[in-house]
């Protein structure tokens, strides 16, 4: 293992059981700045392990962070040795931000917050596929279990992978379905991937190359409740579109989960119909979720819907004259932000629009487009005007360059 993978699993890793009152790894956000503070300083992960540790920190200042905790977690190195033999000898494997194998939906969606560290089992390449994400709760009726079989029976036959949690229920049965059916599918696990890894139900896909099982914490992790609301961005980040099967009644991890989805703008999200009567699946649908087809659909209609959704809403009573939307680059299975994004700029290019206008023009509830207009922003993709709110495209010409090109 390189001197680089060795730091920033120290850094950002859990060894077994914690003593009580000893420093904790850096999470996604922390190791982030610190990550960031590296960069700014021409500085490597792998420099705080062969330099004086206290002379390179030295202009390090951080409320969270001190050097002392850092100093702590990079002397536990016979701790990961220890753990690496373990995880090695499990058939277990260890990916950093830094390398090629790293899916790049998580580094693109979550920046920063992109979890440092991701251990795992099976075919890395998955990981980089995209595909729909399957989620639901443990506590499923027979008709949400056998829509969470016929969705993955239905990915695999498209070859589309399944993204789900493992959980028992929706998740499982999701991704056993998909499986069984010759398709691919990725599992990002909370807790005991050590012990899922040799589980009997998932030995076939492992052994064809079918199946990636991956966790951001400790693989020897116990069950908690912060893992398990903590992974499910990862689930969505990891897919191109999402499908609620179950969820409680606006409470629980599936509903947080699929809410925060919603929030962040990260992909269309699907919610079962059935779901309609139940304050959880009408909450999603009203702050922003669709309501998942009746009857028999294609399977990848639901990740690219969103584009034909979308060019159906040419604008028409959004105030300023209608402009024809030809997307230019955007492929078949665009992300949605991305693709929400390239018909923006279009309709603002001739003049800027307001935020009103824009939810006019594509036919969006107002909160999904607040969260997309201000992404776009701070990416540099779309600017803001003020005296009356306006967005315009960022390569307009304003004299105002772009911060991010």
């Amino acid at each position: 293992m390189d001197t680089l993978t060795q730091a920033v699993l120290l850094l950002s890793a859990h060894f077994g059981k914690s003593t009580p009152g000893e420093p904790r790894p850096l999470g996604p956000a922390e190791y982030g700045r610190l990550a960031q503070w590296l960069i700014e300083h021409e500085l490597e992960p792998q420099d705080l392990l062969l330099n004086d540790l206290k002379a390179v920190l030295a202009d390090w200042n951080d409320s969270r962070i001190s050097v002392d905790r850092i100093c702590f977690l990079l002397g536990r190195s016979a701790a990961l040795a220890l753990a690496l033999e373990k995880w090695e000898r499990a058939g277990l494997w260890v990916i950093t931000r830094a390398d090629p194998a790293y899916p790049p939906r998580l580094k693109r969606m979550l920046k920063r917050e992109a979890p440092p560290v991701l251990i795992g089992c099976g075919n890395q390449s998955l990981l980089s596929t995209g595909g729909l994400a399957v989620v639901g709760s443990r506590d499923a009726t027979t008709p949400e279990l056998s829509l969470a079989a016929h969705l993955g029976t239905s990915a695999a036959h498209a070859n589309l992978t399944v993204v789900s949690g493992g959980a028992a229920g929706i998740d499982e049965t999701a991704m056993l379905a998909t499986i069984e059916a010759g398709g691919n599918s990725v599992g990002v696990l909370a807790d005991h991937l050590l012990r899922t890894t040799t589980s009997k139900k998932y030995r076939h896909g492992l052994i064809e190359d079918r199946l990636a099982l991956i966790t951001p914490f400790n693989p020897e992790a116990a069950f908690d409740v912060g893992n398990a609301m903590a992974r499910n961005r990862y689930i969505y980040c990891l897919a191109e579109a999402a499908v609620v099967v179950a969820t409680g009644d606006g409470t629980g991890g599936t509903w947080n989960g699929a809410l925060l989805n919603l929030k962040e703008g990260w992909v269309p999200l699907w919610i079962n119909r059935n779901l309609e009567s139940t304050a959880g699946g009408a909450a999603l649908v009203e702050k922003g979720g669709r309501w998942l087809p009746d009857g028999d659909f294609e399977v990848a209609e639901l990740l690219t819907a969103s584009e034909t959704s979308l060019a159906q809403h040419v604008p028409h009573n959004a105030g300023p004259a209608p402009v024809t939307i030809r997307p230019t680059h955007v492929s078949d299975r665009a992300d949605f932000f991305d693709l929400f994004v390239e018909y923006a700029q279009q309709l603002t290019r001739s003049e800027p629009r307001t935020p009103a206008q824009l939810c006019a023009a594509l036919d969006l509830q107002k909160s999904q487009v607040d969260v997309w207009l201000a992404r776009a922003v701070d990416e540099g993709r779309l600017r803001k005007l003020t005296r009356p709110l306006r967005y315009a495209p960022a390569d307009a010409s304003s004299g105002q360059p772009s911060l991010f090109r």
